[in-house]
């Protein structure tokens, strides 16, 4: 009997397509992220169609446009894309804003006011009765509903996860 490969924190590794296949113990099949975007926003799975993921690290995983040889010793490979390996699953900013479009469940709107306060990194007062955890956040932008952000509702607070880096003080 073959022991069970380990995750190596400084390359990618190809998440495999099924549960069965799985080599590194703990690693998400593709079948499970393509099933977390549908069952959690709607996404339907033929939206990631063309798309692999990858783990690098425990947890961070990875989607990039394309294919490569696996493992890839590389810095970075396509966008960060969802936390796992935690309780609750996290789809990343950039996730949501490349993909949330699709999204049919667990959006959130905010209004002008809202959305700016949001972006700046605040909690804010969503006005939402639906599920608590993570939503993906949209807001108008040029006259289209676009995805800002993920927000982690509770309590009645809608918490803003927008990255320190990338908060913005809007006018």
């Amino acid at each position: 009997m073959t022991a069970p490969r380990e995750n190596r924190s400084h390359e990618f590794d190809r998440v495999p397509e099924t549960d069965a296949e799985r080599e590194v113990e703990g690693r998400p099949s593709r079948r499970a992220v393509l099933d977390f975007w549908e069952e959690r926003f709607g996404v339907p799975p033929a939206t990631f169609d063309g798309y692999t993921f990858w783990e690098k690290g425990a947890g961070k995983l990875w989607a990039f446009a394309g294919d490569v040889p696996a493992p890839a010793a590389v810095e970075a490979l396509g966008m960060t894309f969802l936390r796992v390996r935690q309780e609750h699953w996290k789809p990343t900013t950039d996730a949501v804003q490349r993909f949330g479009r699709h999204a049919t469940r667990n959006v959130v709107h905010l209004d002008e006011e809202r959305a700016r306060r949001f972006v700046a990194g605040e909690t804010v007062e969503p006005g939402w009765d639906g599920d608590w955890g993570y939503l993906i956040v949209t807001h108008d932008l040029a006259g289209e509903l676009e995805p800002i952000g993920v927000g982690l509702y509770l309590y009645d607070e809608l918490r803003s996860q927008v990255p320190k880096g990338r908060r913005r003080e809007i006018g």
